[in-house]
Formats: C-alpha cells, sequence, structure tokens
C-alpha cells in the first residue's frame, strides 16, 4: 500500500491543483464499493462542486436501492462528482479514488459484496477514458497492488439518483455504525495522505 501513496502523490504532483477557482464544470462518475464513503471523500475535495449517490451501467431505467442491492439489474452503486478542472484535475481524482479503495477486487469491497460494489470508472469523455486506462496501466506496471487491477472503464450512458436517504449519508449519519467503523477509518486515511487538496 506504501507504493499506491507515493504514486498518488507523484500524479498530484504532476497535475497540482490551482489556487483560483474558475467557471469551469466537468463530470466524473465513480464506483468504488458503497457510494456512501465515495460520497464521502469526495465532498471534502477542493474544486469538487457536488457529489451525488446514484447508480449506473445496469440494464434498465431508474432501478431502486432495493433492486440494485440484488445485483441482478448490472448496476453499480457510484458517485457523480462535479468539479473545476481548473482547480482540481481528472488525474487528481484519479489518484484518490485508486487511494481511496482496492481496485484489485471483483465485484466487492470488504463486506460489500457483489457486482453493484465493483471498481469502475464510467467516463464522460474519451479523454478521461484514455486517462484512466493510462494510469491503471502505469499502477499495474509499477506493481502498486499486489494484484492487478480490475477497475472497469466503461462510457456512462445514464446515471439515476439514488434515493434522498442515501444523500450526504455520511455527514447526515456519522454515528451510525457502517459510517464509524468503515467510512471514518477510510476519510482519517485519506485527509492524511490528501491533505493538500482538501477544502
Amino acid at each position: 500500500m506504501k507504493k499506491i501513496i507515493l504514486i498518488a502523490l507523484i500524479l498530484v504532483s504532476i497535475f497540482p491543483i490551482s489556487a483560483k477557482e474558475g467557471d469551469k464544470v466537468e463530470t466524473a462518475v465513480f464506483g468504488a464499493g458503497c457510494f456512501w464513503c465515495v460520497e464521502a471523500v469526495f465532498q471534502e475535495v477542493k474544486g469538487v462542486h457536488s457529489v451525488e449517490s446514484g447508480y449506473a451501467g445496469g440494464s434498465y431505467a431508474n432501478p431502486t436501492y432495493k433492486e440494485v442491492t440484488t445485483g441482478q439489474t448490472g448496476h453499480a452503486e457510484v458517485a457523480r462528482i462535479r468539479f473545476d478542472p481548473d482547480v482540481v484535475s481528472f488525474e487528481t481524482l484519479l489518484a484518490i479514488f485508486f487511494q481511496t479503495h482496492d481496485p484489485t477486487t471483483l465485484n466487492y469491497q470488504g463486506a460489500d459484496r457483489g457486482t453493484q460494489y465493483r471498481s469502475a470508472v464510467f467516463y464522460t469523455t474519451l479523454l478521461q477514458r484514455d486517462t484512466a486506462n493510462r494510469i491503471i496501466a502505469e499502477l499495474n506496471k509499477e506493481k502498486a497492488y499486489p494484484k492487478p487491477i480490475v477497475t472497469e472503464v466503461t462510457a456512462l450512458n445514464e446515471f439515476y439518483m439514488a434515493e434522498n436517504y442515501h444523500q450526504d449519508y455520511y455527514s447526515n449519519n456519522p454515528n451510525q455504525g457502517y459510517c464509524a467503523y468503515v467510512i471514518q477509518p477510510k476519510m482519517e486515511k485519506f485527509r492524511k495522505v490528501f491533505k493538500n487538496q482538501l477544502k
């Protein structure tokens, strides 16, 4: 894991953030296990305007949480991140993404099991696709993880917003069991490694 921290820091140093916020807004969509975790991390990143929990990559429209949790719809739990590329680059978001989950586990993160918890980048531009594939290749070449990365890189066809109670879940429920025992330790590691990227 030390290698991934080093690589994340290298990526951030290559693509530094700007101190001045502009008017541009781009969208990134990441799946990295439970969307509560992903949302909590990216809400604290400088240059991120909004983060919404939802579903992507499935076979039909407007799925419910109950349907997605069966693993039968093909959707992944994701976070849609709207960000200012003049403040935080897509490469930096990817560095955070790869640092804050295990991209080598197929269809699970920790105790969360099923295709809905898969590691995924749902790209919104061809540049995002190429960037994600390049960084995955670099991380695999450097053997940043003991196993190859299995992160899916797929075009975003549609994003479906999750139910209201899933939005801002960690900030609204910090003492809930999952938040306290799973998300909080992840947040502490994230804040330590990416302290210069925090709001």
